[in-house]
């Protein structure tokens, strides 16, 4: 048994290595605003968002294995890589994110997906969640706890608070002026900086730190939820518990915002990107979980 799974990984990974190859590139339009994004498979749709920095690239490891069953459907987020770079805060604004995503769902001809979210992605992913349940068949998140986790957690928790300086930084107008291409590059693992490179440099830091101007929670924080209606639907959500950023005390009481079945599995070794660090684990866990019948 064991054997077979390391040969399954080497053969995954050996795939995620030529997936420039293997995918097709495609752009969907929500008002005006292009949204690149590389898809392959086919069957049942599952759509990835990934988070800062980052970009379509981030579920190299995972495409190629769900494609096997579905067709995966991983995006550029505005402001990133080949997508479209609008300005102005006001254009990253969260219900703007949620359409672009609706967007990608609905140029693939499908009328709902497994939406799969990290970082960023993860946080649109469970607004997409709450906004229009009836085109998300199931929600996997990776290192973003529920939104109303994480505000308790800045409300009340100082070692939160503390790690969250860097939100409260990037959140100062001219914090753009401060990140090049080749600083947000470093986060990559070293195989795969030269391709991460390349793609911040297609990118708009701005439009980047936008995203924490216009949507993350700011000083002085309160303990409040965002009044939005419980995720309906079966939830997966993955944390790597070396996450400095977000820290796991947020997914305490998450079962309380989601009315179906919630699976979550912590990962001791991981940090924030645990779709990397525990790359095979993570892979081999959505897959069995979504061939499982759910009510």
């Amino acid at each position: 048994m064991k054997q077979a799974l390391l040969a399954w990984a080497l053969t995954m990974n050996m795939q995620a290595a030529d997936l420039d190859k293997q995918v097709t590139h495609a752009y969907a339009e929500n008002n005006g605003v292009k949204i690149h994004y590389a898809t392959l498979g086919s069957g049942p749709l599952i759509v990835m968002i990934h988070g800062f920095p980052d970009f379509w690239y981030s579920w190299r490891h995972q495409m190629t294995a769900l494609a096997a069953t579905h067709q995966v459907a991983a995006l550029d987020l505005r402001g990133y890589n080949l997508s479209d770079k609008p300005k102005g805060v006001e254009n990253y604004d969260m219900k703007l994110l949620v359409g672009d995503v609706l967007a990608v769902i609905k140029h693939t001809g499908k009328q709902k997906a497994v939406i799969v979210g990290h970082d960023w992605g993860g946080a649109i992913a469970w607004s997409v969640a709450t906004a229009v349940p009836q085109m998300v068949e199931r929600l996997i998140v990776v290192n973003l706890p529920n939104p109303n986790g994480l505000r308790r957690e800045l409300a009340n928790n100082p070692e939160q608070q503390k790690n969250s300086a860097y939100a409260r930084n990037f959140q100062q107008e001219d914090a753009h002026t401060k990140l090049t291409p080749e600083a947000l590059a470093q986060w990559a693992p070293e195989a795969e900086r030269e391709k991460y490179l390349e793609a911040f440099r297609r990118s708009d830091i701005e439009a980047m730190l936008a995203y924490y101007k216009r949507n993350y929670p700011r000083e002085p924080y309160k303990d409040s939820t965002f009044g939005v209606p419980n995720a309906k639907m079966p939830v997966l959500l993955f944390h790597g518990l070396n996450d400095k950023a977000l820290l796991p005390g947020a997914l305490n009481d998450t079962w309380k915002w989601i009315d179906a079945p919630l699976t979550l599995v912590t990962i001791p070794n991981a940090g924030h990107w645990s779709h990397w660090d525990a790359a095979d684990l993570v892979t081999a866990t959505m897959k069995s979980w979504l061939a499982l019948p759910m009510p």
